[in-house]
């Protein structure tokens, strides 16, 4: 039996990288520094191998499939959870609304920024391609009708929008179980509390599962990596073109991320930005390797929750709506800067009203996009459609894509924290005491234990300074509770 060990060597590579991920973890390293060690391994793998990396790409197929496959229940029963915890219909509206112009805002300034950066350093221009070079029949089969866009955010079939992953029917059927339950809690309330006790306890095993889900990610993006680098190294004859539109995008995409997501987190969220930046890394991370924001959700509901200080009714529900609504970087930046690098690649006229036409576009597409590996390819493919601009555009930037989708999921995920954090402090859901580390995010299943310490409990929402002798007092925050915990005690 032949043995090909030039494939081989690589998978021995990644597995001597697990032993290494697995000693760091029970030294009880920071995930954080696990998962960039993890990448930074993950790369000289991916340039060692080059095109052997068949062996290695599986493993990381495996790890976002498995990911995956936590989509729907998550979002379901968070969004159920959240929705119910709020106890009123005038939350929900209040709530739901800021969530989704927050996220259409996030996207609508990643369009002027694509479009003025393409318009100032014209990617493309010289390269002088022929219409015909390039084949379209797999982008054409992604097309989507602006109508069927439309007709699909409703759901018809709940299996099967479940097992396709189908993020808005999802989050109609969440929303309208969660406003018929509300809608009852007030009239009918002892018969329908069992369902929201129900909704927490679910909540609580899903996130458990998905939480071992996640441990596995510093060892699926040493894999994920080292496939992305090795099956991406050649990119053709347009490297010097490409590659200048890879470098304009994560430009973009760094932009977007960090100074106008800056911007709004000073001017409304009220909030250190750098400390921001640094409580939401491990989620950028995840998303950055993975190249899934719905798959990132469950790190990045936790950071926000856990280290931003976002109540769970926010992190729950914007997040999750993050995911398939905005989506900056994929349904944003990426279809306009590809519009245009064709415009000028392939010598297309093209008017200030059309340029005004295509931006309105990219606005309006962004919702639906799935928060899943290859929906920029889809948003894209719909836009250009759209603007009547050929799909040879997308096809001929196959090559980058892979590269370009790191920056955009990591976009796409910031801008859902952000606006999860602007939405939480306008409607005064933002507890600072986390935020600056004074308080801690405490688990329900966490309060259960055979001895557990005195406390003082305060009122929801709100706690009361701790003096003389009295433990600061834990904070109920509808489901679930945060503690303050006591310098003395530590």
């Amino acid at each position: 039996m032949h043995v090909n060990w030039s494939e081989l060597a690589p998978l021995g590579a990644v597995l001597v990288s697990w032993a290494a991920i697995w000693w760091l973890r029970k030294r009880e390293l920071n995930f954080s520094l696990i998962a960039l060690f993890a990448l930074g391994i993950g790369v000289p793998i991916g340039l060692l191998a080059g095109t052997d990396v068949e062996a290695i790409d599986p493993i990381g197929h495996i790890y976002i499939n498995v990911l995956l496959a936590t989509v729907a229940p998550l979002i379901l029963i968070a969004i159920v959870s959240s929705i119910t915890s709020l106890g009123s219909l005038a939350k929900l509206r209040s709530i739901g609304l800021r969530s989704i112009f927050w996220l259409m805002l996030s996207n609508a300034l990643a369009v002027v920024l694509a479009l003025g950066l393409a318009l100032a350093f014209r990617p493309g221009h010289g390269v002088h391609h022929q219409l015909g070079e390039k084949s379209t029949d797999a982008i054409q089969g992604q097309v989507q009708d602006f109508a069927q866009v439309v007709v699909g955010f409703f759901p018809t079939n709940i299996a099967q929008n479940f097992s396709a992953n189908d993020i808005i029917p999802i989050i109609l059927i969440a929303v309208t179980l969660s406003v018929a339950y509300l809608a009852l809690l007030e009239k009918e309330g002892d018969k329908v509390r069992l369902f929201g006790a129900g909704a927490e306890a679910l909540k609580l095993v899903i996130f458990k599962a998905v939480g071992y889900v996640i441990r596995l990610t510093p060892y699926a993006i040493v894999a994920l990596t080292a496939a992305m680098v090795g099956s991406s190294s050649n990119l053709g004859e347009d490297f010097k073109s490409l590659g200048g539109l890879l470098a304009l995008v994560w430009i973009a995409c760094f932009i977007h991320a960090y100074l106008l997501n800056g911007a709004l987190l000073s001017a409304f969220a009220r909030v250190p930005v750098v400390a921001f930046f640094r409580k939401i890394f491990p989620a950028q991370l995840t998303a950055f390797s993975t190249q899934s924001s719905i798959g990132t959700l469950p790190v990045t509901t936790g950071q926000l929750t856990r280290q931003v200080g976002v109540h769970s009714e926010i992190a729950h529900f914007t997040a999750p709506l993050g995911s398939t609504i905005g989506m900056p970087g994929c349904a944003g930046i990426w279809p306009i800067m590809i519009a245009v690098w064709g415009i000028n690649a392939y010598g297309i006229s093209y008017s200030v009203t059309d340029y005004i036409v295509l931006a309105f576009l990219g606005v309006i597409v962004s919702v639906g996009t799935a928060g899943v590996p290859g929906a920029a390819t889809v948003a894209a493919a719909t836009v250009l459609s759209a603007a009547h601009l050929p799909l040879e555009f997308v096809a001929a930037t196959i090559p980058i894509g892979v590269i370009a989708d790191m920056a955009r999921t990591a976009t796409n995920v910031t801008a859902a924290a952000v606006s999860a954090t602007v939405v939480a402090r306008q409607t005064g859901l933002l507890d600072d005491e986390i935020f600056a580390g004074r308080a801690e995010f405490v688990e329900a299943e966490q309060l259960v234990s055979p001895s557990p310490p005195p406390i003082h409990v305060a009122p929801w929402p709100t706690a009361v300074a701790a003096t003389g002798s009295e433990l600061t007092p834990r904070v109920f925050w509808g489901g679930e509770e945060l503690a303050v915990v006591d310098p003395s005690l530590q």
